[in-house]
C-alpha cells in the first residue's frame, strides 16, 4: 500500500510524524508526503488550540470527500487532537478508519494493517510512558532538523492543556540524544534545532538536576553540525551556567526563544506562570549584557481573562522598551479542560482582536527598526534555495528560525551558490521584515 502523511502543528508533532513514516516504511509500505495517489492517508493532528483543531477537522473533511469519490481507501487520524478527544474522536470523524494517540506512534503500522482489513482500531498508549526511541525520516529539509530532547510538560499553565494531552515531562537519555544527533550530522544536517515543551527542565526527571548546560557542549562537539538553535526556554530556569554555555559556544546561535506570555504580575499570576514581570525584565537585561548580538523571540497572549487596559498597556510599553526582535502574538483561546476557561472576567472577542492587532503593529515597527539597523552588516546565511521570480537566492540567518521568522534574499552566481551551504551576506536593504543583500567577498574589507 501507498501511505501518505500530512503533519499539522508544532515541531514535536513533526518529529512524531517522521517517526511514523519510518515505522510505516519499515513495515513494507510505500510512503509519501500528502495524500495524492495514496491508498491510505495519515493526518497527524494538533490539539493545542481550537483554531488548530478546526484546521485538522477541515483536512479530514477533504480526505473524506476523496474517500467517498474512490480516490482514497482509508483515513487514519493521529496526534494531539485524537488523544485529547479520544472518547469521542470516532464519532467526530465518522469517515476515519483508525486512530492513534500521542502514546501510540509506534503502533502506526499495526493500525494501518488493521484498518486495511476492515477493522477500526484506536490505540492511544500511555502518555506518561518513557519517550519511545525510534528512527525517523526527516522531512523538513536536507540540512536542518528538529532534535527533540524531551516530551510532555509539568508547568501546568492555566491556559494550556498540553500536560493532559502529552503527559508529564520526560527527558530522553543523553546518550540517545547524542546518538541521534550524530546520525543527523552524518546524514548531512548542518543545523539542529533543540526542542521540547521546556528545554530548560531537561534532565531533572532522569538525573535529579537540570543538565541542558552539560548536554549542549556535547552536541556542539559533533562534527558537521554548524548551528545549534534553542527553542522554548522557561524564563525562571535560565541559570548563569546555561547563559555562559550559550555565550561561549560558537555553534550555539545567539537566538533564544523564551515564551513569556505576558509581563503584568497580575496576569502572570492568573496564568500560573512562575516569576514576576520584574524578574523577566532583569533576565532579558542580563541576557543582552552577557550575550552580545542576542536575538530574542517570545510568545505573547492578549486578552487573557481579567486583562485590563492597564495590563495591556504595560505589555506594550515592555515591548517598546525591550525591543524583542521576534514575537508571536496570539489571542487568548479558552480551551475546554484548562483552568483559565472557567475564570471570570473573560475578555470580549472584539477586544482581544483589537489588542492582538495593536501588538502586531507595534512588533512590526520593532522588526522594521531591527532590519534597518542590519543594513551594511555581514550576516551568515544558510542557503535554502533560489527564487525564479526575484532571481535571488534565499536562506536564513542565525537570527531566523524556520517557518516563523523571515528570510535573507541575496544575489549570487547561479552554479556558484548551493542550497545547504553557509555564505556571508552583506545586507544592502530590508523589505517587509526581511533582509536583502549580496555575497560578501573578503577582498572588500
Amino acid at each position: 500500500m501507498k501511505v501518505g502523511f500530512i503533519s499539522l502543528g508544532c515541531a514535536k508533532n513533526q518529529v512524531n510524524c517522521e517517526q511514523m513514516i519510518w515505522q510505516t516504511y519499515e513495515a513494507g509500505h510505500e510512503v509519501a508526503l500528502g495524500a495524492e495517489d495514496c491508498d491510505v492517508a495519515v493526518v497527524n493532528t494538533c490539539g493545542f488550540l481550537q483554531e488548530a483543531r478546526d484546521e485538522a477537522m477541515e483536512e479530514i473533511r477533504k480526505l473524506a470527500e476523496q474517500k467517498a469519490a474512490g480516490q482514497l481507501q482509508r483515513i487514519i487520524v493521529t496526534g494531539c487532537m485524537a488523544q485529547w478527544w479520544k472518547d469521542k474522536i470516532a464519532d467526530l470523524c465518522p469517515a476515519a478508519d483508525g486512530f492513534v494517540g500521542v502514546g501510540g506512534y509506534e503502533d502506526i503500522a499495526q493500525v494501518i494493517d488493521q484498518a486495511a482489513q476492515g477493522q477500526r482500531p484506536a490505540l492511544f498508549g500511555d502518555i506518561d510512558a518513557p519517550v519511545p526511541e525510534t528512527d525517523r525520516v526527516v522531512c523538513t529539509s536536507d540540512y536542518w532538523a528538529w532534535l527533540r530532547i524531551a516530551e510532555g510538560c509539568d508547568n501546568r499553565c492555566a491556559y494550556c492543556v498540553i500536560p493532559f494531552i502529552r503527559g508529564r515531562f520526560r527527558s530522553r537519555p543523553e546518550e540517545k540524544i547524542l546518538e541521534e544527533a550524530e546520525n543527523l550530522a552524518q546524514a548531512g544536517m548542518k543545523e539542529l534545532i533543540v526542542v521540547a515543551q521546556d528545554i530548560t527542565r531537561y534532565g531533572l526527571d532522569l538525573y535529579g538536576k537540570r543538565t541542558l548546560a552539560d548536554l549542549l557542549p556535547k552536541l556542539c562537539a559533533i562534527e558537521g553540525i554548524q548551528w545549534v538553535r534553542l527553542h522554548y526556554l522557561y524564563p525562571d530556569e535560565i541559570t548563569d551556567e546555561l547563559i555562559d554555555v550559550i555565550a561561549n559556544e560558537p555553534k550555539i546561535v545567539k537566538y533564544l526563544d523564551i515564551p513569556i506570555q505576558h509581563i503584568s504580575d497580575h496576569i502572570l499570576k492568573a496564568m500560573h506562570r512562575r516569576g514576576t514581570g520584574q524578574e523577566i525584565r532583569a533576565l532579558f537585561t542580563k541576557l543582552r549584557q552577557r550575550i552580545p548580538g542576542l536575538v530574542l523571540r517570545t510568545s505573547l497572549i492578549a486578552g487573557f481573562p481579567g486583562e485590563t487596559e492597564e495590563d495591556f498597556e504595560e505589555l506594550c510599553q515592555f515591548l517598546l522598551e525591550y525591543k524583542l526582535e521576534r514575537a508571536g502574538v496570539f489571542p487568548y483561546s479558552p480551551e475546554p479542560g484548562s483552568v483559565a476557561a472557567t475564570l471570570p472576567h473573560q475578555v470580549d472577542e472584539d477586544v482581544k482582536r483589537r489588542r492582538v492587532e495593536l501588538i502586531t503593529d507595534l512588533q512590526m515597527r520593532i522588526v522594521d527598526d531591527y532590519c534597518a539597523a542590519m543594513i551594511g552588516k555581514i550576516v551568515p546565511v544558510l542557503c535554502e534555495g533560489y527564487d525564479d521570480d526575484t532571481e535571488l537566492f534565499y536562506g536564513r540567518s542565525d537570527a531566523d528560525s524556520p517557518g516563523i521568522d523571515g528570510l535573507v534574499h541575496f544575489e549570487g552566481e547561479e552554479g556558484g551558490v548551493r542550497p545547504g551551504e553557509f555564505y556571508q551576506v552583506k545586507v544592502t536593504n530590508a523589505y517587509d521584515g526581511e533582509l536583502v543583500g549580496v555575497l560578501y567577498e573578503e577582498e572588500e574589507a
